[in-house]
């Protein structure tokens, strides 16, 4: 797992709640797209996720995970939430939100805790992958175990 020095909140997060999970880096790799990481990986890009921030038209934030190939449906989005619509916050908003920077946010460890929602597509499988919270670095875990680190609901939230 590394030196106690390169963990990143995440892992700590996650060690604190003493949940399992295992540590993938891929740094070096040229890895940049979603399909890309999980080819390097050698997964099942349904196995990983990537974790999207939005702002709703109220003006709250919400954290949506979505596999990698899949688009995340706005409207389906608003509606898990019970929001009139959602849109995706900039990049530059990124960092000062949630700690974490394009390309290396998780949904663990942020600095505040926003309502989050998984795509159901998560259902059943024995694990998946998240970021582990810097670019390079993905952790797999059931999807059981997250929701035990984020409080999170299950919706069909793809397009």
């Amino acid at each position: 797992m590394g030196k106690a020095a390169e963990k990143t909140n995440a892992m700590r997060m996650l060690d604190k709640a003493g949940i399992s999970y295992v540590c993938r880096n891929y740094t070096d790799t040229g890895a940049v797209s979603g399909a890309d990481v999980a080819s390097v990986l050698g997964e099942d890009p349904e196995r990983v996720f990537k974790t999207l921030v939005t702002r709703a038209s109220s003006g709250v934030y919400y954290v949506f995970i979505v596999p990698v190939c899949a688009e995340l449906d706005l409207k389906k989005a608003a509606r898990a939430v019970g929001e009139k619509s959602v849109a995706m916050i900039k990049s530059r908003e990124l960092l000062p939100l949630t700690g974490y920077i394009h390309g290396g946010c998780s949904p663990v460890g942020m600095k505040k805790r926003f309502a989050t929602v998984l795509d159901s597509s998560a259902e059943g499988k024995d694990t998946i992958f998240v970021s582990g919270g810097r670019i390079g670095l993905q952790i797999e875990l059931s999807p059981e175990d997250l929701a035990k680190a984020v409080p999170l609901t299950l919706h069909g939230i793809t397009a």
